[in-house]
């Protein structure tokens, strides 16, 4: 390991201090570091030539990370300095300890599913990205109803009438997912997750689906025409009556050191309170 990346959410002051001493660990090692300004929002890949990457922010500075490194093979160290800390599940003050062991090689690195949305408009690629949580078409405003025809291998799984809909991956299942209805998966698990937003049919309902197949929705004409597609909660894309997504997942996965499965339920308990009653988390001798 010669080069090192650190990615600072400028959006946390202490990301630039925490930057600063983990640059200077790193220096002692003889591993040269740089540093990337992260806002937020990026549509640049400032990975290449790295080995790893540091990022120092929450959950939305790993999936800005994991979008350029996942088809590099470049592994991600993810420090939380956010809320949740679902992907980003390495504490601030236990980052020295991580990062020796991943230097040492002991460390354990998981591979995470990424998905591929492409927008077909009329004959043509539009567009094509890639994601590791979700991919969301929606009204640009919320609480208006589009539709939405929704295919799966080319089986139509009907038209649906809601505030739009999320597609993600088993690691996207806590994020959006969730917050509409979805069920929360395992990211070791292998699946997609179909999920409507405030559907106008009380039968939607989520749908956990197999990754080997293609997901396609196309945008219906409806009363609402400002209807946009979100990959990882960056900047929406617009998108017209017509077009088409086609969502599958990716041959790359993104690798994210020591982010283990007992993380990741350590976060369910801490962060979302689940216990599974009201005296689960509580052991009477």
């Amino acid at each position: 390991m010669k080069k090192c990346l650190i990615v600072i959410n400028t959006h946390k002051e202490e990301s630039k201090f925490l930057g600063t001493e983990i640059a200077h660990w790193l220096r002692q090692k003889e591993i040269e570091s740089s540093f990337y300004q992260f806002n937020g929002f990026s549509t640049e890949n400032p990975f290449g030539g790295c080995d790893f990457v540091v990022t120092l922010g929450g959950d939305g500075t790993v999936l800005f990370a994991a979008r350029g490194c996942a088809s590099l093979g470049i592994p991600v160290f993810p420090v939380n300095l956010g809320e949740f800390g679902f992907i980003a599940s390495i504490q601030k003050t236990e980052w020295k300890v991580h990062l020796e062991r991943f230097l040492d090689g002991t460390a354990y690195i998981g591979k995470r599913n990424m998905v591929q949305a492409a927008l077909v408009r009329g004959k043509s690629a539009a567009f094509s990205t890639v994601a590791l949580n979700d991919i969301v078409v929606s009204a640009k405003t919320a609480a208006r109803t589009i539709s939405l025809d929704i295919s799966y291998n080319c089986a139509p799984l009907g038209v649906f009438k809601a505030d739009g809909i999320i597609v993600s991956t088993a690691t996207g299942s806590t994020a959006y997912s969730a917050s509409a209805g979805g069920p929360i998966i395992d990211p070791e698990l292998d699946a997609l997750v179909l999920t409507p937003i405030n559907s106008f049919s009380l039968s939607s309902r989520p749908l956990v689906l197999s990754p080997n197949g293609e997901i396609g929705i196309t945008v219906l004409p409806s009363r609402i025409r400002d209807i946009i597609i979100t990959v990882d909660g960056q900047e929406p894309v617009n998108l017209q009556v017509g077009d088409c997504i086609k969502i599958r997942k990716t041959t790359d996965k993104v690798k994210l050191i020591d982010c283990t499965t007992e993380k990741f339920y350590d976060a369910l308990r801490s962060k979302l309170n689940w216990s599974g009653g009201p005296h689960a988390g509580r052991s009477d001798n």
